[in-house]
């Protein structure tokens, strides 16, 4: 009778529950609920408005972005998470919770507490791991446990983390780069390097201002990345032209210019070099039959920035191995997540403390 009872309250109390794998990142957040999916993809960004002296949420996510570089002064965009790790806890918090009832919606329930795992950089440090833990328990869940981002891009990715061969992923986020060797659900090596897509931003914006003495936002630099964004200067030595807006620092008066996709390649040079010499220096520090795998296996490139036109070429280029892009790159976190919450044979790669 005592077992029946404690049947019945376990699954009374885990009614209705949605058990979340989250993918925090620095520039999107992803969240997967159980047995549904990916459910939720927006940017990592919230609205605080400021009124005599009490501060609030106005805006999270989508709407939040919309208002980054127009806000007057009673309004401050912030991005809670800097170089994949909260640098804001209270406003992660806040950003946690909000898209925790918006996935859940009407389900949610003092009784069912959700069970979270999040991903977090393979190079963060046990005080950002308990800032990410607390945000998330103090969000709401009954339960955090944290995975590593490359082991959870592999995943997502569909390679072979199980089995006893050498694997190679590259996951380039909005603030670090993720550079893994994987092999039997573990990380033979692994590399945290901070250059990412918002580093990629910050070089086009520098461009800019430096050759035309424009100043631009991220919001443009970021549209100008994804659009025309190339890792390899184009075969024709111009590529795409491309107008530009902002505010000419001579004058103080908007203005608009043309830049061409060279000059796009040219400014990401730097934060793609950081990228290729992190992955040269995973490959110096493998083990020589690892290494052997992966001149079978390759490279497999995740996260936004592997989306940047070129990019598998030039690294292809560059260590002499076989490159590819993973199928839904942009979701490969988030999904490898929710995979390893879900199938047992992936449940020895998550951390409790």
């Amino acid at each position: 009778m005592e077992f029946t009872m404690a049947s019945f309250l376990s699954r009374f109390f885990k009614f209705g529950s949605q058990n979340m794998a989250i993918d925090l990142g620095t520039a999107n957040t992803l969240v997967y609920v159980q047995d549904r999916g990916i459910v939720l993809n927006e940017p990592s960004v919230v609205a605080i408005e400021t009124i005599n002296g009490i501060k609030r949420v106005k805006a999270v996510g989508d709407d939040a972005k919309m208002m980054m570089g127009k806000t007057p002064d009673s309004i401050e965009a912030i991005r809670p998470l800097r170089d994949g790790v909260i640098a804001d806890i209270e406003i992660a918090e806040e950003m946690i919770k909000h898209f925790i009832r918006k996935v859940n919606g009407k389900r949610t329930s003092m009784f069912s507490p959700p069970e979270i795992v999040i991903c977090v950089p393979s190079g963060s440090t046990s005080v950002e791991r308990r800032a990410i833990r607390d945000a998330a328990s103090n969000a709401g869940a009954s339960q955090v446990y944290l995975i590593l981002e490359p082991m959870a891009a592999a995943i997502g990715a569909d390679m072979p983390v199980t089995e006893p061969v050498g694997s190679m992923v590259v996951d380039i986020g909005g603030g670090t780069t993720e550079v893994a060797v994987l092999s039997l659900r573990g990380l033979a090596y692994t590399t945290s390097v901070r250059v990412g897509g918002d580093k990629m931003d910050e070089a086009i914006v520098s461009y800019v201002r430096r050759h035309h003495n424009l100043l631009i936002g991220e919001a443009t630099a970021e549209r100008i990345k994804k659009d025309y964004g190339c890792a390899m200067v184009p075969a024709d030595g111009i590529g795409e032209t491309i107008q530009i807006k902002g505010r000419d620092l001579v004058n103080g008066v908007p203005k608009e210019i043309t830049i061409t996709q060279a000059n796009i390649a040219e400014a990401l040079s730097e934060p793609i070099g950081a990228i290729v010499e992190g992955v040269r220096i995973a490959l110096e520090n493998t083990a020589p039959e690892l290494a052997a795998d992966i001149v079978d296996q390759g490279i497999v490139l995740t996260g936004g920035g592997a989306l940047i036109q070129g990019l598998d070429d030039y690294l292809r280029e560059e260590t002499g191995l076989p490159v590819s892009i993973a199928e839904d790159p942009l979701s490969c976190v988030a999904l490898g997540t929710g995979r390893a919450m879900e199938d047992p044979i992936y449940r020895g790669v998550l951390m409790t403390a």
